[in-house]
């Protein structure tokens, strides 16, 4: 049963991760009604490397190439890398300093009211005039000052329910950017900051992966779901917010943290 229920976690992580309903929210939902043991959230955690190594093959052909300019003659996309520096940092040093204390607050109670709040937000900001500028993804045109609006809203991600991608798409829909280079931007911002969080957490707790339920080949199994399923979920996200908003997720997120609410009223 363990097996099983890492797959279907799995499968959680990797449709949710990218999109802005919060997977870590979704995942501790259901590891409560499965009864999952997730010792120190680790198998929570890790599994997001799985689905942001999806994004990494999804761009892979982007990457090599801004890689090789960066290192290369051609130093015209420096600035690429220096926007996700700049919009990691943040994050990462509010994950650092705050991740015992936004640890205890992973409960479905928390959870169901960030999804709320954040339905609410995603709703309003959705709205700007700036959202409805042309599809094209413009990576290379985003400046200094909107990625680090991206960068520190994120930071409201660490509270379980908010969601990363949600926090890091609102924040480029605040700095002006059109719904496509903010998704796309979020999805790039994921590799660095996801990666790090599962490495940090896999270092960190390396004695409690024994502990969860049926151990490291859980978080294998997870993983290798989560990297599929984030393929799938990537790719119809992208097509979608070229001609789609984001209310559809806004009214989800809403819609999802009220029956949590009365779930919990029951019991």
């Amino acid at each position: 049963m363990a097996a099983l229920y890492a797959l279907i976690l799995g499968i959680i992580e990797g449709l949710t991760e990218f999109l802005p309903i919060s997977s870590t929210g979704h995942l501790i939902i259901a590891e409560k009604y499965i009864a999952f043991k997730d010792t120190a959230k680790v198998f929570t955690v890790v599994i997001q490397i799985g689905a942001i190594l999806a994004v990494v093959w999804y761009y892979r052909v982007d990457l090599w190439q801004r890689v090789r300019n960066l290192f290369g003659h051609d130093h015209s996309g420096t600035g690429f890398w220096a926007n996700l520096v700049i919009a990691a940092i943040p994050a990462g040093l509010a994950g650092l300093a705050l991740d015992k204390y936004f640890e205890k607050y992973s409960t479905p109670a928390v959870v169901a009211v960030a999804l709320i709040i954040g339905g609410i937000v995603l709703w309003v900001v959705d709205r700007s005039p700036s959202t409805s500028q042309p599809a094209m993804v413009k990576l290379d045109g985003i400046s200094k000052k909107q990625a680090l609006s991206v960068g520190l809203v994120q930071c409201l991600a660490l509270i379980p329910g908010v969601s990363r991608s949600g926090a890091s798409i609102v924040g480029g829909l605040m700095g002006k950017m059109n719904r496509p280079t903010a998704t796309a931007f979020s999805f790039y911002l994921g590799i660095p900051i996801l990666i790090a969080a599962g490495m940090y957490k896999i270092a960190k707790d390396w004695n409690n992966i024994q502990d969860i339920s049926g151990g490291g080949s859980s978080i294998v199994i997870g993983s290798i779901a989560a990297f599929i399923t984030a393929l799938i979920a990537v790719s119809w996200l992208l097509r979608y917010v070229s001609t789609h908003n984001f209310r559809l997720f806004a009214y989800y997120r809403v819609i999802l943290g009220i029956l949590v609410l009365i779930l919990l009223c029951f019991n």
